[in-house]
């Protein structure tokens, strides 16, 4: 038998961006179309 051991990460800490990248293909649509509003409004209230 071989003494492989395989790491368990169990034990480890959770990366920060591990907990967010999941929301990723949510937030980035809101906030493009949030900022594209701004940009909007503001063009049309300099016109």
């Amino acid at each position: 038998m071989s003494d492989h051991h395989t790491p368990d990460h169990a034990d480890a800490p959770a990366d920060e961006v591990e907990k967010i990248v999941h929301l990723m293909p949510i937030v980035l649509p809101l906030v493009g179309g949030v900022l594209m509003f701004l940009l909007a409004f503001i063009a049309v209230s300099m016109a």
